[in-house]
């Protein structure tokens, strides 16, 4: 089935010449934003090279071999399109372009990518093995489909499958043998392997999706890394394998643990559709949306998914707190350092209307941005606490305690001798927000609001202050201290799909303090 998206003219691409490099390297340098995605399906990178939003035009070798990869993989997209399509001559097409990949990937002759850095597990048309798994699957639909349609197939795209199969159990041994079997890589490995060869063992087998789903999702439902693009990647990866071999049984608790992923997506999502990017992913990234709308076509091979309808909904393994009603959704982070969340935030409280980000997480630059990598990682970049101004160490909070109402979680390792407790609570049509921090000495603390609206922030007559958060939905705050407290209010970069937009940052400090309560009241407001 071709989606309506896709025109009975559908043009064929131009395969790009060469193989992929970083697809993180697509970054403006100055900007620290995603280039453009322009040209992809024309063969050619843009003439004065990819367009940032912001004006620059970025050509080199890194950001051509960016361009590369985004370009392949919209190739195998339009190739896929057309290998699904009802018109013979579309079909043809994609066979044409199958024998093209064909040729290429068996002049490599099964050489890893030289110029790959050395911590990436290579690929052969890719340099990472990931980004050629992502292809490998695309590629593998493309052939169903024309077997499908009953359309003869050279042995040249035979021997690309076998080819495709042959890397990615290469590369999934290895990341085996380096004890990494629970990655994100080999989720999407066993799918290349599970689309190009149809074999169940590539679902049943010692190394298989059963044995990883088992490995890589903890029991409340979240894959290990904890960051959502993460965790919908691996889903994603997780049912394109499964509808390859839809005749193979699914173990019960293997379909649990699946549908418990799900059900992590529809729980987390606001009323009004909007998903948290939470850790370390993209923010906002148009590819994003084209992945989730994917997932979404692919979620009935699970059946029924139930969200849990809790107003308090608590994921221990992850270290996340979600606290709704009364128009507000609100997330706790506290969970442990590592694996895809790099970032130094325990504590942090993320807020959202039904389709307004008020205080969203920042997520992340493509990494090879360095510069703005280290900002959205720190502490001062998230809406959390910091003790004289200094980064939290690496470390993980706990949760103390929830009910119906309320949720309390508490760090003790993010400064020395430094103790911080948070308490989500419903009261009276309102979320309260309370966050007590105690030190052995007098310290400088300080508590960071980090909108992704127009904030306005005026003074109250109780030695507090007011905020009104701008929005399709808007809030209203009323904050207090428990002691005398320092309110600056200054600009600060807004998320990370754009760190040039600016934001109001406000950081609500009281000086030489060895206990304080931050006490702020949230309601859906006019």
């Amino acid at each position: 089935m071709v989606p309506l998206t896709e025109a009975a003219s559908l043009a064929a691409p131009v395969l790009p010449p060469g193989r992929g490099g970083w697809w993180h390297a697509y970054v403006c340098p100055v900007h620290g934003v995603e280039l453009a995605h322009d040209g992809l399906l024309t063969g050619v990178f843009p003439p004065g090279g990819a367009r940032c939003r912001h004006g620059c035009r970025v050509d080199d070798p890194a950001v051509r071999d960016a361009w590369t990869v985004l370009a392949h993989q919209a190739c195998a997209r339009r190739l896929r399109a057309l290998a699904r399509s009802s018109r013979p001559g579309h079909r043809a097409a994609a066979t044409r372009l199958l024998v093209g990949y064909a040729d290429r990937y068996a002049a490599l002759g099964g050489a890893a990518h030289g110029e790959a850095a050395e911590w990436m597990l290579r690929g052969r048309l890719f340099h990472q093995a990931l980004t050629e798994a992502v292809w490998a699957v695309t590629v593998g639909q493309a052939v169903q489909a024309l077997r499908a349609a009953g359309d003869p197939l050279p042995a040249e795209v035979s021997g690309l499958l076998a080819a495709l199969t042959d890397a990615a159990g290469q590369a999934r041994d290895s990341l085996v043998a380096d004890g990494r079997f629970d990655s994100n890589y080999t989720a999407w490995l066993i799918a290349a392997g599970a689309v190009c060869s149809g074999r169940p063992e590539w679902l049943t087998g010692p190394y298989g999706l059963h044995a990883h789903v088992l490995a890589a999702v903890r029991p409340d439902g979240w894959e290990w890394e904890a960051a959502t693009y993460y965790h919908h990647f691996v889903l994603r990866a997780y049912l394109l394998a499964v509808g390859a071999r839809p005749e193979t049984p699914l173990p019960p608790p293997v379909r649990e643990r699946l549908v418990a992923m799900a059900a992590v997506l529809d729980t987390i999502t606001t009323p009004g559709g909007l998903l948290p990017m939470l850790h370390d992913g993209p923010y906002l990234r148009p590819e994003a949306e084209h992945e989730l709308a994917e997932l979404a076509e692919l979620r009935p091979l699970l059946g029924d998914v139930p969200a849990a309808a809790d107003p308090v909904v608590c994921y221990p393994d992850a270290g996340y707190a979600l606290l709704r009603g009364h128009g507000l959704h609100a997330l706790v982070d506290f969970g442990p350092h590592g694996g895809s969340h790099g970032h130094l935030d325990k504590l942090s409280l993320y807020l959202y209307g039904a389709d307004t980000p008020w205080q969203p997480d920042p997520g992340q630059v493509p990494y090879a941005h360095r510069g703005w990598r280290r900002h959205y990682r720190s502490t001062v970049a998230h809406p959390t606490f910091r003790v004289d101004g200094l980064e939290q160490a690496e470390c993980a909070g706990r949760l103390i305690g929830h009910d119906r109402r309320s949720v309390s979680v508490g760090c003790d390792d993010a400064y020395p001798r430094v103790s911080a407790r948070r308490e989500l609570s419903r009261r009276d049509g309102a979320l309260v927000d309370e966050l007590v921090v105690t030190a052995d000495r007098p310290r400088r603390i300080t508590l960071g609001l980090r909108p992704d609206v127009e904030l306005a922030v005026r003074p109250a007559a109780d030695g507090g202050f007011d905020t009104v958060w701008s929005g399709r939905q808007v809030l209203r705050g009323r904050h207090q201290a428990s002691v005398a407290a320092d309110l600056v209010v200054r600009p600060g970069p807004g998320p990370a799909d754009d760190p040039q937009r600016t934001r109001t940052w406000v950081d609500w400090s009281v000086e030489d303090a060895t206990a304080v309560t931050f006490r702020s009241v949230y309601r859906l407001g006019a």
